[in-house]
């Protein structure tokens, strides 16, 4: 990495999809990684796979305590705490308003957007005091993955959407407050990408081979990894604040 021996990174969901391609990119970068997810069996795998730069914590990241212990992994494995922070982890929803399961919908918020907060807090409170004095010759860096059902209004997870926008207000907000501090907080918003995100949404197979057919090929989580690993390469003086990725063919959302 261009700015500085090496950085140590915490990505959330790191067990699939987004998260593990991010970790995968990363420690091909020369990162050290603290990846969280809850198949422990997963994480194990990709210890043994990824080596002495993969370490994985797992748990429910709705819990506090998961969260403080991927910080305390972090300086007791890598010897000091992350200077990237990626916060992948939520979940989806499939339905419009009208028909969204109310109790499913309490369930993302707190894993999209509550956990999401507490996640941020916590990395920008100790970014902060560990970037002090040290800008532009060192970098931090928070990317939240939002969507881009977080801008545009989907007609098939509305109320997954409103999630989403929620965790674009964090970002904007976060990144107002410790910008000026020498911190990057940026926001990635991919479209229809092919994960396990479908199926826990709740998307039949019918309306993901109808996305396929409608707007592919579409995004794999090493399309968002790329994007990650640009903004965080860029020179300390350089923000992106927030990209949009979509498959070329998808009109809407």
């Amino acid at each position: 990495m261009a700015q500085q021996i090496e950085r140590i990174a915490i990505v959330t969901g790191a067990t699939s999809g987004i998260g593990e391609a991010t970790v995968r990119k990363l420690i091909a970068e020369g990162v050290s990684v603290i990846g969280n997810g809850r198949n422990a069996e997963k994480l194990a795998s990709l210890e043994a796979e990824l080596g002495a730069k993969f370490y994985g914590v797992s748990g429910d990241i709705t819990q506090d305590s998961v969260i403080d212990a991927l910080f305390e992994a972090a300086l007791s494995r890598f010897g000091k705490y992350p200077d990237i922070v990626i916060a992948n982890a939520g979940r989806g929803l499939g339905g419009s308003v009208m028909d969204s399961d109310i109790v499913e919908f309490q369930k993302i918020l707190q894993i999209n957007v509550t956990s999401t907060l507490v996640l941020l807090q916590k990395s920008a409170r100790l970014m902060v005091a560990s970037q002090a004095g040290l800008h532009p010759s060192a970098t931090a860096d928070i990317i939240i993955i939002g969507s881009v059902v977080g801008r545009n209004i989907s007609p098939f997870s509305a109320v997954y959407g409103a999630t989403k926008f929620a965790v674009h207000a964090l970002a904007e907000g976060l990144r107002r407050e410790i910008g000026p501090k020498g911190i990057r907080v940026s926001l990635v918003e991919p479209g229809l990408l092919l994960s396990g995100f479908q199926d826990a949404a709740g998307y039949s197979e019918a309306m993901v081979s109808g996305f396929t057919e409608k707007f592919g090929p579409l995004l794999i989580g090493e399309d968002i990894a790329n994007t990650i690993h640009f903004m965080i390469t860029q020179p300390a003086h350089v923000h992106i604040s927030e990209i949009m990725v979509r498959p070329t063919r998808q009109d809407y959302p």
